[in-house]
């Protein structure tokens, strides 16, 4: 439930188009619902303008499939990260209007559509850097921000990314995604005035220890502005450019 419908709910009972033992139907299991194998956060929608994002991994199908089932009743806009092909076939089954894009393992409802927030460019490094970059992309799309996608323009062909640097300029955040050395985030951090946030892959061979040493180098990066989420956090990546441009909203 999100701060529109509350609102919605209680005018209904305010004007006596809604009796208040439906209104208490309705609310009775905010703030969360109790499902035995997990606690659905009902208020997430309404601290944070987007529902309890739900990790995939390590749950099984029918939790999964329960989860959504119940986000669903809800919210017209879920995401479930880090599923595979037969996690998206199960819920199918029970939610027809589901989506899944297997490049970014990402399960997604978006019945409606959110006031538009802004525009974040999405750069990878390399090519191997773009189902971390999709995660982030499909999330910020599904929770009501404009991806600009600039794949493949990472340092060792610089003159890619200063084709690409006005067309970078006008997003209002910028998400980069490298694995390897991790430089591209500090490379476009020193050629941009807009926040920058760094997403290590654990894209490299051995002494890239499955992306450490692309964090610890966008954790020591020298240009202004750049924070640092979890190695192929792209989700994460995203939660907190729509966060920014929520700001610039008010």
């Amino acid at each position: 439930m999100n701060e529109k419908q509350l609102y919605g709910i209680l005018n209904e009972v305010k004007n006596g188009q809604l009796e208040i033992e439906d209104a208490y139907q309705a609310l009775k299991i905010l703030p969360y619902e109790d499902l035995g194998f997990a606690k659905l956060d009902h208020h997430r929608a309404i601290r944070d303008n987007f529902p309890e994002v739900i990790y995939c991994e390590g749950k099984t199908r029918d939790q999964i499939m329960a989860i959504f089932q119940r986000l669903a009743v809800q919210n017209d806009n879920i995401i479930g990260t880090r599923a595979g092909t037969e996690v998206f076939e199960a819920v199918k089954t029970v939610i027809a209007d589901i989506k899944y894009n297997p490049m970014a393992r990402l399960l997604y409802i978006q019945r409606s559509a959110l006031p538009p927030l802004g525009k974040v460019a999405v750069i990878t490094a390399g090519t191997a850097d773009v189902p971390v970059a999709e995660e982030a992309a499909l999330c910020i799309e599904v929770m009501g921000g404009q991806a600009d996608r600039i794949y493949d323009v990472g340092v060792a062909g610089i003159h890619r990314l200063l084709d690409k640097i006005q067309q970078i300029n006008q997003a209002q955040v910028i998400i980069v995604v490298a694995g390897m050395e991790g430089a591209l985030a500090s490379v476009v951090g020193g050629l941009s005035n807009q926040p920058v946030i760094a997403v290590p892959t654990s894209v490299g061979y051995g002494a890239s220890f499955n992306g450490l040493a692309a964090l610890l180098a966008m954790l020591n990066s020298c240009a202004s502005g750049v924070g640092v989420v979890n190695i192929d956090n792209g989700y994460g990546a995203a939660a907190l450019a729509i966060s920014i441009l929520r700001l610039t909203k008010k």
